[in-house]
């Protein structure tokens, strides 16, 4: 657990242990009720639930979002598709690129699929962020995560 260092900062390796552990820990349970209910897996909801939150989209605006690279998005847009959930359409604006869509079977199961990843995600962390802490530690990690989508940092370079 992150403590204090004997400094008076921020134990950094605790931090980064408790935040990846914490990110681990919650994907993990939510993959389990996801593919328990609607016979899908994290990755997949969170690919679904961007597409339908932006139509139009690109294989590359998949891996800008997750921070993946293009192949590995490829290959689950390729998942989608075989399952006929989304489909690839020729993007008028550029021959060389698809635009992404959800089939209305994508679109059910993403809407199906949401209710639990908010209930599971609620019900997982309802308890401790429901106190004064809780706000602060959201608005800490967004400007965390907007601090390093700003710079670019760690992104895929392959």
């Amino acid at each position: 657990m992150a403590t204090k260092s004997s400094g008076g900062g921020t134990d950094l390796p605790a931090f980064f242990a408790d935040l990846v552990r914490c990110e681990t820990r919650l994907y993990n349970a939510l993959n389990d009720r996801l593919r328990e209910r609607h016979g899908i897996v994290t990755s997949q909801f969170e690919s679904l639930r961007f597409l339908r939150d932006h139509p139009g989209s690109r294989v590359a605006d998949l891996a800008a979002e997750f921070a993946i690279g293009i192949g590995a998005a490829s290959k689950g847009a390729d998942r989608l598709e075989k399952q006929a959930w989304a489909r690839r359409r020729t993007n008028p604006a550029d021959r060389r690129s698809s635009l992404l869509e959800l089939t209305d079977d994508g679109l059910r199961l993403v809407d199906a699929a949401e209710a639990t990843f908010t209930e599971t995600l609620t019900e997982l962390t309802a308890a401790t962020l429901r106190g004064p802490a809780g706000p602060v530690a959201a608005q800490l990690l967004a400007e965390l995560r907007a601090t390093l989508e700003r710079d670019r940092i760690g992104l895929p370079t392959g």
